[in-house]
């Protein structure tokens, strides 16, 4: 557990930089800066609070934009002079009315697949005449199954046999049509790497 007391603000003038990330890409939102108080706030509050060194105070992200920062999860690095915030961004965190003050790229990485998550969800409520995805979560679970099954059979024949930019479309396919399945049974990506993970781990025990 985060322990005010233990982080060292006097090495950056009673202030700390803290790195924002969305906790369901990973991606880098912002760098901001927080003093003791801030912090606190943001701890009490649960929403992101800074210190903006242009206005000389505390500023809560989205007091004027709407554009709040959820805090998930506040980690110390292993100076304890600085802080990794994770959050659940409402809107964009950017002044720009970007997502990330890093560029105008969304997600990278496996981030794409939360990004698609995401959206899969808020296609659930849409009409299912008018979105396929809609359509597939109301049909159920069998029907994603069956779409996976589909999926997967032309990712083969594509792998084997096709070209490198078939393969990819046809693996996009697959990918999609997995994470309405999972949505469908309630799951998440993060429950097939949390299981990647188990299997990683078991692999690195002594055998026998």
């Amino acid at each position: 557990m985060l322990k005010v007391e233990d982080l060292d603000f006097q090495k950056g003038d009673g202030l700390i930089p803290v790195v924002v990330q969305d906790a369901a890409t990973l991606q880098v939102l912002t760098l901001a800066y927080m003093d003791r108080a801030a912090l606190e706030e943001t701890i009490t509050s649960g929403e992101a609070t800074f210190f903006s060194r242009s206005r000389g105070g505390r500023w809560r992200k989205g007091e004027t934009s709407g554009d709040r920062l959820h805090v998930v999860s506040i980690t110390p690095d292993c100076d304890a002079d600085a802080l990794v915030l994770k959050v659940r961004p409402v809107a964009n965190a950017c002044h720009l009315n970007r997502i990330s003050c890093f560029g105008e790229d969304d997600a990278p990485g496996l981030g794409r697949i939360a990004r698609l998550e995401a959206t899969i969800a808020a296609r659930a409520a849409a009409d299912p005449a008018s979105s396929w995805t809609a359509r597939l979560l109301a049909e159920g679970p069998k029907r994603a199954a069956q779409k996976v099954g589909e999926e997967g059979v032309e990712t083969a024949l594509a792998g084997a046999a096709g070209p490198d930019t078939e393969l990819a479309s046809e693996a996009a396919d697959l990918v999609y049509h997995l994470l309405v399945l999972l949505r469908s049974r309630h799951m998440v990506f993060q429950d097939v790497l949390d299981v990647l993970a188990q299997r990683a781990e078991a692999a690195k025990q002594p055998p026998g």
